[in-house]
């Protein structure tokens, strides 16, 4: 599919520089802002002065109503920033000189990992508005501050997780290479998160029970995005442009949005407008369960176990729908997911069908999620 060359090439070379557009950032936080007001958002894999993420939380601190907007990066970031940039002196406090031309190449080498803070944003150009323009101004605040830090700015470091107990929500573009470990540690410390990634982050064994469980689901936006790369990533023939100003760009496929707030859309029924028949929907050779290709198909009169693809979970509403297991097929390799709450006989039966399943000679592997409806009435 178009697009997820390059999410696995980014896991196989680690190449975790991605730089999420402004707009992208825009039109999925416009659903969040009532969750924002008095509360601290943290970035922690963003450089402040090359992230949209940072962007946007400056630019709408007064609007959103926040307490305080942290950000930190990691090590020094191949994507130099055209609009601000800083410089390091002999202690960890920065100044900051707004081009990058007037950074010689000693000072550009004392670039190090550092954390911004921002408690209050003021029109410092006297323009009557907050925008890109007065972020600059910034860092002269003598309420804002900008730090070195002591680590390479890891969100795993010790000092990254003090900034993440401190934080109400997390917001940004995690490593896709490292997404599993990143959820883990949002988990850990109970953090209310909107983050970006890939769908195919579902199928992973430490995520997919977390959706099942209603634990985390997908936000607004979906699809394929183009992002903004640093200049030693390779030329590809395919979802790689170079711009007018010579920014490398890629496009990636099936990238979602990934949240534990709750929010209107996951409320909102499916419309169901197919009727269910044998020959439209065949059973699977290993597993007892009608096959649905796409999730516009799903039949409003059948209330058995289906299989849908993973792109179902951009409409899942968990009053709608439950989900029962996760399937890749009969390749033992399957990451079925049992519920732990569930009663003995309903265990017992399950083992039993995965038994059958190990026995069957005849092999038809899908890669789907299976669900059964709640609802007892068509749409």
């Amino acid at each position: 599919m178009a697009g997820n060359s390059n999410l696995h090439n980014s896991s196989r070379n680690k190449q975790d520089e991605f730089y999420t557009q402004l707009s992208l950032v825009e039109n999925e936080m416009k659903h969040y802002k009532q969750h924002f007001r008095g509360k601290t958002i943290l970035c922690n894999c963003d450089d402040p002065y090359e992230s949209n993420f940072f962007k946007y939380f400056a630019m709408n601190f007064n609007s959103l109503q926040l307490k305080k907007l942290i950000t930190t990066c990691y090590a020094t970031s191949p994507v130099a920033g055209d609009e601000f940039n800083y410089y390091a002196g002999d202690n960890r406090h920065l100044s900051f000189i707004p081009l990058a031309d007037t950074l010689s190449m000693q000072e550009q080498e004392k670039k190090r990992p550092y954390c911004v803070m921002i408690t209050e944003v003021t029109d410092e150009n006297g323009d009557g508005r907050i925008d890109l323009s007065d972020v600059e101004y910034l860092m002269r605040n003598k309420k804002n501050t900008m730090i070195l830090l002591d680590g390479d700015g890891d969100f795993r470091s010790s000092e990254c997780i003090q900034l993440l107990e401190e934080a109400d929500f997390v917001v940004t573009n995690p490593p896709f290479s490292l997404f599993r470990e990143y959820i883990a540690l949002l988990e850990e410390y109970q953090k209310k998160y909107i983050i970006i990634g890939n769908m195919n982050a579902v199928t992973y064994k430490e995520i997919f029970p977390m959706i099942a469980e209603n634990r985390l689901w997908l936000g607004y936006n979906s699809g394929h995005f183009w992002f903004k790369v640093p200049d030693s990533y390779e030329i590809k023939k395919t979802d790689f442009k170079i711009d007018e100003t010579g920014q490398k760009w890629r496009r990636m496929g099936n990238i979602c949005w990934f949240t534990n707030v709750d929010i209107e859309k996951r409320h909102e029924d499916m419309v169901l407008f197919r009727t269910y028949s044998p020959e439209l929907y065949p059973t699977y050779d290993n597993y007892d369960a009608i096959n649905v290709d796409r999730t516009a198909d799903i039949p409003c009169d059948y209330y058995g176990v289906m299989g849908v693809p993973i792109t179902f979970l951009d409409k899942y509403n968990p009053d709608q729908f439950e989900i029962v297991a996760f399937r890749k097929g009969d390749d033992g390799k399957d990451l079925v997911y049992s519920f732990t709450n569930c009663s003995q006989n309903v265990k017992v039966e399950r083992e039993r069908e995965r038994e059958r399943e190990r026995e069957r000679t005849t092999v038809r592997p899908y890669f789907r999620i299976l669900i059964r409806r709640i609802q007892t009435s068509c749409s």
